[in-house]
């Protein structure tokens, strides 16, 4: 099936949404307007819209001396957007299985390998953008666009990048993406959202026990390239 037309300020918008999650863009970085215009052959105007849209969903800051810089996150705030994503991630699993169709379940196949190719190559970043990729376009199928702006917000909040930089994570996400598209490709709504509710509490339940560990054990080591 076709994909609609988008306007170049959302394709602008999700370039940088995913590199933020992905921890290219680092928090607190400035963003070069100029700069992604370059990057993504574009004109300035789509990427001061796309920042205006990036501003209102949380992922940046905008003052007028700097700019647009990417925008910290409330640790504490955390736990209530964990529990809202869980309502909104699962409504949306639930939505795609009962849509997908063959085609977009070969793309969400690729999707995946090129998640676990990037982890293979020792790849953490582009590991982590594919993973983005991965989500996004699995939400997308549901075709519940309302439901999906509002996990974009809260994934705004959300502390993927130190999540992604614990050690392993990036393997153990892998194998958690497969029980999910498994549950997928069986059509198993049920399946599918406990997978996707298990993901993200894993997620988390690292996270928190990785804050608790004493400082000597490293717990946010960066991830070591596969050998």
């Amino acid at each position: 099936m076709a994909r609609a037309f988008r306007p170049k300020e959302e394709t602008v918008a999700d370039f940088l949404r995913e590199g933020i999650i992905s921890g290219r863009y680092a928090r607190g970085e400035r963003l070069k307007q100029q700069e992604i215009a370059d990057l993504l052959q574009t004109s300035i105007t789509p990427v001061r819209e796309a920042l205006k849209l990036l501003e209102a969903e949380g992922y940046v800051t905008a003052d007028n001396y700097r700019g647009a810089t990417v925008a910290p996150f409330d640790i504490e705030a955390s736990r209530e957007v964990l529990d809202l994503r869980i309502l909104l991630e699962t409504k949306l699993v639930r939505g795609a299985v009962e849509k997908a169709t063959g085609e977009d379940i070969a793309e969400l196949k690729v999707l995946a390998a090129e998640f676990a190719r990037a982890f293979d190559a020792g790849e953490n970043e582009a590991a982590r953008a594919a993973n983005y990729r991965f989500h996004h376009r699995m939400f997308e199928i549901a075709a519940m666009p309302q439901a999906l702006h509002f996990v974009q917000i809260l994934w705004a909040r959300y502390p993927f990048d130190l999540i992604n930089r614990l050690k392993g994570r990036v393997s153990r996400a892998a194998e958690e993406h497969d029980e999910m598209l498994g549950a997928f490709i069986a059509a198993d709504a049920a399946g599918a959202m406990l997978a996707t509710r298990q993901h993200i509490e894993a997620g988390w339940q690292e996270l928190h026990d990785s804050l608790q560990a004493e400082p000597a054990h490293d717990p946010l080591a960066t991830e070591r390239p596969a050998a």
